[in-house]
């Protein structure tokens, strides 16, 4: 009786480890579980997928609109990430996005921050888990005051931080946005370590806000031009792809006429795609405009391609670029894919009544694009939201 006593004791004892492991992985999935519900509740925006799919495309590549200012931020971020970023310097960043501007506040804005430093740790911050137990379940939300103390208190566990913004010029200042953001990142900088970077076009109060600091234009040289433009030449006709005097030719030409802008280099690349002879190319690239409405002329000639396709692809189109200029936020392809589904006076969704996502960006003449990561489907730059708005108004 006493040796089975003793075996039975030895194979507890044996088992102790394995169930001392076993519980030690239920808990830290737990914890893994509780950190992601957390980080979430602080904000469900997620700009390390962007940051991925501007990465991802880096060769569609304050400054002049389309010279690849987000770009260059996304590969500064991808840097920073890379070199600098360890247990006691932290790399956080938000892109600012004229299609998003409802939800992106100065509130939202600072909360992503705070969630991208809070995930940084082994586990969740005190400030940020306190701000959790008080709100989320009574599903309000932390005033900006209280984000900003739980920020500053993040801030100050780092040697430093470097934050950056993209695209400031594109978050909304009719209620005071963006100088309210700036207002309280300059308040951040002041009181911890935060290195900060901001890419923006010309606009005179950004510009004033940091005429004390560094600032360099973003602007494509003609030789980057160049190389983006015949990385374009697969999808020219064969008339260009078998004539490399040609492809020359097109290369200086696009480059001499968009000013170092990458968004008019492509528009204009586009414009060749239906050139079908040597001639109609060359005619075609000597009424490049080097104008100030350059960028709407280009964009008045992807209207016209797109009013020369078979009369269900035109209508097609014009539905597409509707509903992603005028929804109140970034749609996914999918929730496109159900919009253009739906037809009236049916009761039910048809399921074979779903469109192709690459038949749907074939007949948009270039004006959207998907990120690839996220699954939103967008314009291809914010200048084309304000032309659309702007035809609208005419």
């Amino acid at each position: 009786m006493s040796q089975a006593i003793k075996n039975d004791t030895d194979l507890v004892r044996k088992s102790i480890p394995a169930l001392e492991m076993g519980i030690d992985a239920v808990q830290q999935e737990q914890n893994r579980q509780q950190c992601h519900n957390l980080s979430e509740w602080i904000s469900s925006t997620d700009f390390p997928t962007q940051q991925s799919d501007f990465i991802a495309r880096r060769q569609e590549g304050t400054g002049i609109p389309g010279a690849g200012k987000t770009i260059t931020a996304a590969i500064t971020i991808n840097h920073l990430l890379r070199t600098v970023q360890n247990n006691t310097t932290r790399v956080a960043y938000v892109y600012c996005n004229y299609n998003a501007q409802a939800d992106q506040t100065t509130t939202s804005l600072l909360s992503a921050i705070l969630k991208q430093l809070a995930q940084a740790r082994p586990s969740i911050p005190e400030p940020v888990a306190r701000l959790y137990d008080c709100y989320a379940k009574r599903k309000t939300r932390p005033s900006l005051e209280e984000i900003i103390n739980a920020l500053q208190s993040v801030l100050s566990n780092y040697s430093s931080a470097y934050v950056v913004v993209d695209a400031l010029d594109e978050c909304p200042d009719k209620h005071g946005t963006r100088s309210q953001l700036l207002a309280k990142l300059r308040d951040l900088q002041s009181k911890t370590d935060l290195r900060l970077m901001v890419t923006s076009r010309f606009i005179p109060d950004i510009k004033n806000t940091f005429k004390s600091t560094p600032r360099l234009e973003v602007r494509a040289s003609n030789a980057d031009v160049k190389r983006f433009v015949a990385g374009q030449m697969y999808r020219l006709p064969k008339c260009v792809q078998r004539d490399d005097e040609l492809q020359g030719f097109v290369q200086d030409r696009i480059a001499d006429a968009v000013d170092g802008m990458f968004l008019l280099a492509r528009l204009y690349v586009d414009s060749l795609l239906n050139k079908r002879t040597k001639t109609k190319v060359q005619s075609t690239l000597a009424m490049l405009d080097k104008s100030s409405k350059a960028l709407d002329e280009a964009y008045n000639e992807a209207i016209k391609r797109i009013d020369g396709q078979l009369p269900n692809d035109r209508a097609l189109a014009k539905s597409v670029l509707s509903w992603i200029t005028y929804t109140q936020r970034p749609l996914t392809t999918g929730e496109l894919h159900h919009a253009l589904a739906v037809e009236v006076g049916e009761e039910e969704l048809d399921p074979d009544n779903i469109l192709n996502v690459e038949d749907i960006i074939s007949v948009c003449a270039s004006l959207i694009t998907v990120d690839k990561e996220s699954n939103i489907i967008r314009l291809v730059h914010y200048t084309t939201q304000e032309y659309f708005e702007r035809i609208r108004e005419d």
